[in-house]
């Protein structure tokens, strides 16, 4: 019989969430770099190279890989034969785990969970409660993985229940490019199939936290019905040209997951949830000795890659940005930004709207004519940073205010993750202004080139507050240009037609 201590599982698990914030599992980083080497698109390339130069500045510095420092994610396996030396439940020590890492005045994390989700959606301040599934097992250890799941990858899980005789592969290959880019590829995709609906979801979600194992499998041969369809999906959705941050390249995903349940003879439940280039997850086991004991990783493990912005990238001073100015700007551009820009995500654009619903002005000192917002949640600054990792959010979501925004408060640019949709694409055509994306996935790294940040209006909001930051040489690309052009379309197309025309090794 082991006795498992309470502070040894509060610890644990405190532990754990401030180690995955900053270390990226090596399987997945490994790949990363392996998707490198094999990149022939030069702006895939560039943003997996943004990607693990800020894992790596992220390990040495210990600061989180992504300003979205996730929702926690456990899976308990609980010995049969375990005793607990505790006067809370297991929840409510998992729980005090997550608020003492998020609040871990060394690394603070970004609190970014939301009680009563249909109505106030009032931040909980330390990201708890975590969603937490238990499993009662033989033996006498606890079994945990913990993960930090992010919104933008978490926002695009899917589900459907498909006809017995439907194809697995020909939704999954339907559904993926309907996802976007929100999911900052180069990812995972965990699939769940069989079960009921709600064991779909899980067995998808539980798929992420394996190894990355597909060139393995590739080297030896499927050995079951699995197998062969992740290799196909694997050769099938790189096929698809969407690439990193879905600029268009060979690697849109570095491993397919696929669990599988017996289910009702009358459908086919199917799940697909996608992990981003911020993946985090770790396993631990207590057996009574103590708090689990987390090794650092080797950081010669990591690829020997050093992001540098391209030399003839243009340098902008916002300051002075004109209308005129941006007419000039080409989709795939890369840009480097000096100077004032503000910010503002989902919580801002509401009350903005609000405002002008009532027919009341913007508060006072926020301006927006001739600036551009960036879509943006920080992490709390600490050891004298002007500011936390601050990597972009997925601009979608800010698509029904575009139009409102660029008509209404002079705004002539946006900077965010991913694509847009066609609303706003029409709204920037109209107002000629322009969207640009940074890398997702590169929150430290961009960070970096935050030189001053303060608060400039709705405060209570927290990290959805709207900030002015100054930048210097802050890394975008142009992806939607004043016309309406949009690289996030083109690129993709283009390399899914010069896929077509690569050997299949080029992919392996």
């Amino acid at each position: 019989m082991t006795t498992i201590r309470q502070d040894d599982l509060i610890d644990s698990v405190a532990d754990a969430l401030q180690y995955i914030s900053y270390y990226h599992p090596i399987d997945y980083i490994q790949a990363l770099g392996e998707a490198y080497e094999r990149e022939q698109s030069p702006a895939a390339r560039d943003a997996i190279a943004q990607i693990l130069t800020n894992s790596r500045m992220s390990a040495q510095g210990h600061r989180p890989i992504c300003q979205d420092t996730g929702i926690v994610a456990a899976f308990v396996k609980v010995g049969m034969d375990v005793r607990w030396d505790a006067a809370m439940s297991v929840g409510d020590m998992i729980n005090e785990g997550v608020r003492r890492a998020y609040s871990n005045p060394d690394n603070v994390l970004r609190a970014s969970v939301v009680a009563d989700p249909v109505g106030a959606r009032k931040n909980t301040g330390d990201n708890t409660p975590a969603v937490i599934h238990y499993e009662i097992v033989p033996g006498d250890k606890v079994e945990i993985t913990l993960a930090a799941k992010g919104g933008g990858s978490e926002n695009k899980a899917k589900f459907a229940i498909l006809n017995p005789s439907d194809s697995l592969v020909d939704w999954v290959l339907k559904t993926v490019p309907a996802m976007g880019a929100g999911w900052c590829p180069p990812g995972i995709l965990g699939i769940g199939v069989g079960g009921t609906a709600e064991k779909a979801m899980l067995l998808a979600k539980e798929a992420l936290m394996e190894p990355i194992d597909i060139h393995q499998l590739q080297a030896r041969g499927p050995r079951s019905r699995v197998e062969e369809l992740r290799l196909e999906l694997y050769e099938k959705v790189n096929a698809l040209g969407i690439g990193a941050q879905g600029l268009g390249g060979l690697t849109t995903v570095v491993d397919v997951k696929i669990g599988d349940y017996p289910t009702h003879a009358a459908g086919l439940p199917v799940a697909m949830i996608p992990n981003c280039a911020a993946t985090r997850h770790i396993h631990f086991t207590l057996d009574g000795s103590g708090p689990a004991v987390l090794t650092p990783p080797d950081l010669d493990l990591w690829p020997k890659v050093d992001w540098q912005p391209a030399a003839d990238a243009r340098r902008v001073n916002l300051d002075t940005v004109t209308r005129a100015d941006i007419a000039g700007w080409k989709p795939g551009e890369t840009l480097l930004l000096s100077g004032k820009l503000l910010t503002g995500r989902d919580a801002a654009h509401k009350r903005i709207a609000d405002l002008f619903a009532r027919g009341e002005s913007l508060p006072a000192g926020v301006d927006f004519t001739n600036k551009f917002i960036y879509y943006v949640g920080p992490v709390d600054p600490v050891r004298g940073e002007a500011v936390g990792p601050a990597g972009p959010t997925t601009a979608t979501r800010m698509d029904k205010f575009t139009d409102m925004m660029l008509e209404k408060t002079g705004l002539i640019g946006m900077i965010g993750k991913a694509e847009r949709g066609p609303a706003a694409i029409a709204g920037i055509r109209k107002h000629k202004a322009v969207y640009l994306m940074a890398v997702g996935g590169a929150a430290y790294l961009v960070s970096k080139a935050i030189k001053a940040s303060r608060v400039l209006a709705f405060a209570d909001l927290g990290m959805e507050a709207i900030y002015e930051f100054e930048v210097k040489d802050m890394p975008v690309t142009v992806a939607v240009d004043s016309e309406g052009n949009a690289v996030h379309e083109t690129g993709p197309a283009e390399w899914r037609m010069k896929i077509g025309k690569i050997p299949v090794t080029k992919l392996d």
